[in-house]
């Protein structure tokens, strides 16, 4: 492998960015190096499924590349919604591969991208329409976390965190509607803030009150939080908008955080499974925040002990498959077939089909309701909530899988491992997970913390904080 491409291996982009702004790095440089690391990592990991490097060496040799924050780094978009005009789509779907389809559009965050100089190289696996926490699509084939190659990287961004992981790219684009910027980032030992509902925006096509969220997974704080400087902010119509920060976010790192009140869960709130490890890891953070002055205790929102919350949950996730599944079909301009959609996400688009107007209402309302209950403890003078980001250590590939016999399987298999991340999507929270345990073999745990609506500013001090105190930055797998 080339020098600069070992050089770089595990630069973040505030650093990539800093070469090229210096001159002593060309864009070019910078992307021959990615492109290098992708062609010889990516056959054992499988991250990077859509390609288009010829594009990139054009843009990156362009003198249209826009001079902003990231100009000239190399950056990974997520196979998922993210449409870049003239660049194929799948959503991890066999049809949309088999298809070919091509965006004719970009999303107001990939214009975003681009605008801030990011060169972007191809797309990253995801499971089909970002359903389940692991990445194992049928269109293209299970995803590999680097640290151990026979365990899952997470999902939906599993691809994102396995790439960014084994160093091809300092940061990818993610995405997280249950968790699926935070649970790829526990599995892979990387940074993922969840911003919240309304910080950026999802447009044109998606609408915000809904549970998906979009940012990226990184190795340090400070690359999540300049993205978001560059990124974050109302796109025209959007229907929710997120208190405007009183100053950029890169400004937080390093900024005194105060003394926090924080409530630490350990447990799972409805009395699932945790393992060991995990409960350790989550309580070695604590300790490590009570050291850095703050004040931890044993509280959370009694709304997480609602055990109505995942029928709740899934009336809207299973929604959201139907409403997939109809542009899926506008977009082809025929029916999908049965064998076309994945058995899990085939039977909660019928369900949805079936779903009256008057039951979607009311799951809105339940919804409502349960982020209101949840929001007041924060309102009720907390400051954060630490708890684990997944009950369980990265999963064996093929732990959620389809069975074509119980379609659902996969689903309840998978809301025992991510207990911790959905109700922060209906919420409409920030949320961080933070790559701070590890395990005797080595491998990532992390821990979320989640702060009150809008104060993405809070949460970005507190991880500056404990990327300090415990750094990171050494870690990197054997892979």
């Amino acid at each position: 492998m080339s020098s600069l491409a070992d050089q770089t291996r595990w630069m973040d982009a505030t650093d990539q960015a800093a070469l090229v702004a210096s001159g002593d790095v060309s864009p070019s440089e910078l992307l021959e190096a990615a492109i290098e690391r992708i062609e010889r990592y990516d056959p054992a990991i499988n991250a990077v499924v859509i390609r288009w490097f010829d594009h990139a060496r054009e843009t990156a040799a362009s003198a249209e590349l826009p001079d902003g924050p990231f100009r000239g780094v190399p950056f990974l978009i997520k196979d998922l919604y993210a449409s870049y005009a003239g660049q194929r789509i799948s959503n991890g779907n066999v049809a949309f591969k088999e298809a070919g389809v091509i965006a004719d559009a970009d999303t107001t965050l990939v214009s975003r991208h681009r605008a801030a100089g990011l060169v972007i190289a191809g797309r990253t696996n995801s499971p089909e329409l970002g359903s389940v926490p692991t990445t194992e699509p049928i269109a293209w084939g299970a995803t590999h976390n680097p640290w151990d190659v026979t365990r899952s990287p997470g999902g939906s961004s599993g691809g994102a965190a396995a790439a960014v992981a084994s160093g091809m790219v300092p940061f990818a684009h993610a995405s997280d509607g249950g968790g699926s910027i935070r649970i790829p980032a526990s599995c892979c030992g990387l940074v993922g803030l969840k911003p919240s509902q309304g910080r950026i925006s999802v447009g044109p096509i998606r609408d915000e009150t809904g549970l998906g969220v979009e940012h990226c997974v990184s190795r340090t704080v400070r690359d999540s939080a300049a993205l978001l400087d560059a990124t974050c902010g109302p796109g025209i119509g959007d229907t929710v908008i997120a208190p405007a920060p009183t100053r950029p976010y890169v400004d937080e790192l390093g900024a005194d955080p105060g003394r926090l009140r924080i409530g630490i869960l350990d447990h799972h709130p409805q009395g699932g499974p945790v393992d060991a490890e995990v409960v350790d890891a989550t309580r070695a953070v604590g300790r490590l925040l009570e050291s850095l002055g703050h004040h931890v205790e044993p509280a959370w929102p009694k709304a997480l002990e609602d055990k109505t919350f995942t029928p709740k949950f899934m009336a809207l996730w299973a929604t959201q498959m139907g409403l997939a599944r109809r542009r899926f079909e506008d977009q082809l301009g025929r029916p999908l077939a049965d064998h076309e959609l994945e058995p899990m996400n085939r039977i909660q688009a019928d369900f949805a089909t079936n779903f009256s107007s008057v039951d979607y209402a009311l799951a809105l309302s339940e919804a409502s309701q349960y982020r209101r209950a949840l929001q007041s403890w924060w309102h009720d003078g907390w400051d954060l909530l630490l708890t684990p980001t997944v009950a369980e250590l990265p999963l064996t590939l093929g732990t959620i899988g389809n069975d074509p016999d119980d379609p659902m399987s996969a689903m309840a298999r998978a809301g025992q491992f991510v207990a911790f991340t959905p109700p922060f999507n209906t919420s409409g929270q920030p949320a961080i997970s933070l790559p701070l345990e590890w395990t005797a073999e080595g491998l990532p745990i992390g821990t979320q913390l989640a702060a009150a609506y809008g104060r993405e500013d809070v949460l970005i001090r507190i991880a500056s904080q404990l990327e300090q105190a415990n750094p990171w930055a050494h870690r990197t797998p054997g892979i």
